[in-house]
């Protein structure tokens, strides 16, 4: 799953990349994105739209943060939403890699074919927008990457983003829903230095 990534650049990348005919009004950089947090997408018009991460459950109310590619058509709460497709613009995304009760962040970055891998170059994820909320649709992981988690955010190679979010029907693009091809950067977090020994007390001051 995607539950957490990050959109660190200027206002500037963000109209440049995105041919965008007003600046963002969202605050950035923004370091980590989490649930229910506003953050902006875009659709088929030249602005960004400021959304809330995850769409509340019919049945409860939480927010879903992922839709699975295989299984859109057939869910109701995603099927109505496939006409309302948008980019969500990304700079990085952190998933957990888990050693038995341990959990290890990862930072991930696309490379080739969508920037250099840096941490600053803009992508974008596919998603689905549903009124003030979107969420983020993921599918099976790169091989790359298969050894952190199960799933992955769908990544769209830049020129198919326009595709994504044209009034083409689902079925048109629903090929578009696949691993990244390219290369991925993961750097996991160091674990923390365990805490020094108290120094024995001085027993001759």
């Amino acid at each position: 799953m995607c539950s957490r990534y990050s959109l660190t650049c200027a206002p500037i990348d963000l109209v440049n990349r995105y041919g965008l005919t007003a600046p963002p009004r969202a605050p950035l950089p923004i370091p980590e994105i989490r649930p229910t947090d506003p953050a902006p997408v875009k659709g088929r018009k030249g602005v960004l739209l400021r959304k809330h991460f995850g769409i509340p459950s019919p049945r409860d109310g939480k927010p879903l943060l992922n839709a699975r590619a295989e299984t859109l058509t057939e869910k109701p709460t995603f099927r109505r939403l496939l006409g309302s497709r948008v980019l969500v613009p990304a700079t990085a995304y952190y998933e957990w890699r888990k050693d038995g009760k341990a959990r290890h962040r990862n930072t991930i970055i696309p490379g080739s074919g969508n920037g250099d891998g840096d941490g600053t170059a803009l992508f974008s994820f596919a998603g689905l927008v549903d009124g003030d909320y979107f969420a983020i649709i993921t599918c099976a992981p790169a091989p790359s990457i298969a050894g952190i988690h199960d799933r992955m955010p769908v990544i769209l190679p830049r020129e198919a983003e326009d595709a994504w979010i044209s009034d083409l029907p689902f079925e048109a693009v629903a090929d578009l829903l696949r691993p990244w091809a390219g290369t991925i950067a993961a750097a996991e977090d160091a674990p923390a230095a365990p805490a020094a020994p108290p120094a024995p007390p001085d027993l001759f001051s």
